[in-house]
């Protein structure tokens, strides 16, 4: 089977999952790309290798180079639900320090959450903030803001990566846009107050989509009560 991939954030984690084989040619090209897309924004990297069937030693080798870029910037890459063939390769090549791997994506995941993003250390920063919405664009244009305001933003397009990161993570702020497929936001924001009960809940009205930007920045600046001067 060809090489499917599919991405998503999760606060500052960049997850991938792949299915079918990565080998030499366009398979491991389109890894390479899905790889470079999340670095711009990401250091922090899952790939999720439940589905997959083959890795021949180019791909091996990109993830490698991955691994070692990432570290250098504060993040790495991390291995979900390997399959045995994989678990067997990384011990044979004895990379499991470059490659950890993890039998879930929530654990891979959560690896990560629980020792912080890169900066965390050297940088305080302001009240936290957690954005859901399906729109990855919205999520980007809303952390944005936010962070260039002070805030210490995670955000996620899922509603199940959403109770992930408050599992690990404190927010005093949850803002849920409108685009929720699965529940309404009044659903989703009281689920999520559960296991965040002490979190300021936020809702972004039905129109902020398509609002203009700058409008839409003022909106989102009085929500927060922010001086937009």
């Amino acid at each position: 089977m060809l090489l499917n991939l599919s991405s998503r954030h999760v606060g500052n984690v960049y997850v991938i999952q792949c299915a079918g084989r990565v080998v030499l040619g366009e398979e491991v090209k389109a890894l390479e790309a899905a790889l470079d897309h999340g670095a711009h924004e990401f250091t922090q990297f899952v790939l999720n290798l439940g589905e997959l069937n083959r890795l021949d030693s180019i791909a091996m080798g990109l993830l490698v180079r991955y691994a070692e870029r990432m570290s250098k910037r504060g993040g790495g890459v991390r291995i979900a639900a390997p399959p045995p063939f994989v678990e067997t390769l990384l011990h044979m090549t004895q990379l499991s320090n470059v490659l950890p791997s993890f039998p879930t994506e929530d654990e891979a995941i959560q690896s990560f959450l629980k020792h912080g993003s890169p900066g965390d250390a050297e940088e305080k920063r302001g009240p936290r903030v957690l954005v859901v919405d399906e729109s990855a664009d919205l999520c980007v244009f809303v952390r944005t803001v936010l962070a260039r305001h002070g805030y210490d933003v995670r955000s996620t397009c899922s509603f199940r990566d959403a109770k992930t990161l408050l599992q690990v993570d404190e927010v005093e702020y949850i803002l849920v846009g409108p685009g929720t497929p699965q529940l309404s936001s009044a659903m989703m924001l009281t689920s999520l107050r559960a296991l965040a009960p002490k979190a300021t809940a936020l809702k972004l009205d039905p129109d902020f989509k398509i609002r203009d930007a700058r409008e839409a920045t003022d909106a989102l600046l009085q929500m927060f009560e922010i001086s937009g001067a």
